[in-house]
């Protein structure tokens, strides 16, 4: 079930062409917030908030589930999405670079997807 919302929400990543995309394993690491995290890029604040669109669309018909807390909407800079078991992150390149919050879990199973043109 987890993994079906993962693959899920990277298919609507891709479908509005995130760039950077890395899913992360946190099953085995003591205290974490979530099972995965799922993070990505977009160029723009409009291409940010249309990739979180499509990540809010696909999960519902697809998977059945919905955020239980969106937030960084209608800045763009920084959306986070709470599935509950998992944590999408979709930043502007230079936010994520400044925050580089895939390095703060180098323990856990990360996975990164090619980008699609």
């Amino acid at each position: 079930m987890i993994k079906n919302l993962v693959e899920t929400i990277v298919e609507g990543i891709q479908e509005k062409k995130g760039k950077g995309i890395v899913t992360i394993d946190m099953d085995k690491i003591d205290g974490a917030v979530c099972r995965f995290f799922v993070i990505c890029q977009g160029n723009s604040p409009q291409q940010v908030e249309a990739i979180a669109d499509s990540v809010e669309e696909t999960a519902r018909v697809k998977a059945g589930e919905k955020p239980i807390r969106t937030v960084g909407v209608g800045l763009s800079q920084w959306v986070a999405m709470d599935y509950g078991d998992v944590m999408v992150h979709i930043f502007l390149p230079e936010t994520r670079a400044f925050y580089d919050i895939e390095h703060l879990w180098e323990d856990a199973k990360m996975t990164a997807f090619a980008d699609e043109d």
